[in-house]
């Protein structure tokens, strides 16, 4: 993967890549989705916004599986996720979570190199140059022999974004990545990933970082108690929110 050439087409004619379609959660009696639509474009960057507790992380974690929707349906490039094996969805819904989630007994190039050899069955030497070629895209290829306790919070979250980007998925997705970050490690980590969606990467991103959804996103997602409130470019929602619950949320953050 490079992160060089820029995608041209406006998103409203590009193909759909992901799509939601009612989805609903529950845990026991709570019930923390209620019935989610939402399209995802090739090539577009969503960030989702909103309050503790609105289903932000739920409906991320749904899009690869790792919360079993209880209603709806997730449609992957037309194909029900439901119908996938949990390995073939994940090599094409990569994810990139708060804290990291490497193996501290490998080095950094072990820790990209396993997905590879585990599930896209390749061999060592192959794997490893794609781990290599990597880490350079994130500009860590130095330390591929070191193993992760001798990084930084954010070369770490560097480190698990190669991992991802490694499988070539079709789709990335981050859920708060630099909410465990100190404060002068984020700027790193949000201008890769700024990188990543100027280069065509198809990009979901739950943040909380307002000024990257304004800057980067091509559409913003406001959700609260478990619906999407509003969705618009950024300077719709962010200029002009259209509901009070949108403008006490912006009130409170920015």
């Amino acid at each position: 993967m490079t992160m060089a050439s820029g995608v041209e087409t406006s998103h409203k004619v590009r193909p759909v890549v992901l799509k939601l379609k009612g989805l609903q959660k529950c845990f026991g009696e709570h019930n923390v989705l209620r019935g989610i639509d939402l399209e995802i474009r090739k090539g577009e960057t969503v960030c989702v916004i909103g309050p503790s507790g609105s289903g932000k992380s739920t409906v991320l974690r749904s899009m690869n599986r790792l919360e079993e929707p209880t209603g709806g349906s997730i449609l992957l490039n037309g194909e029900d996720t439901a119908a996938m094996s949990v390995d073939v969805l994940r090599q094409k819904v990569g994810m990139v979570f708060q804290h990291f989630n490497l193996f501290p007994h490998m080095t950094v190039e072990g820790n990209i190199m396993m997905p590879l050899c585990e599930v896209r069955k390749l061999g060592k030497e192959e794997a490893r140059q794609i781990a290599l070629a990597r880490l350079e895209d994130v500009g860590l290829k130095e330390k591929a022999p070191f193993n992760p306790a001798s990084l930084s919070g954010g070369q770490k979250q560097r480190v698990a974004i190669a991992r991802a980007l490694a499988m070539e998925p079709a789709l990335m997705l981050f859920d708060e990545a630099t909410s465990a970050l100190d404060p002068e490690l984020v700027k790193g980590v949000l201008g890769l990933m700024q990188r990543l969606a100027q280069s065509g990467m198809t990009m979901v991103v739950v943040t909380h970082e307002m000024e990257f959804a304004r800057n980067v996103a091509d559409r913003v997602v406001f959700m609260d108690k478990g619906m999407i409130v509003e969705s618009g470019t950024p300077q719709e929602v962010f200029e002009h929110p259209k509901t009070e619950r949108l403008q006490t949320f912006l009130s409170q953050v920015l």
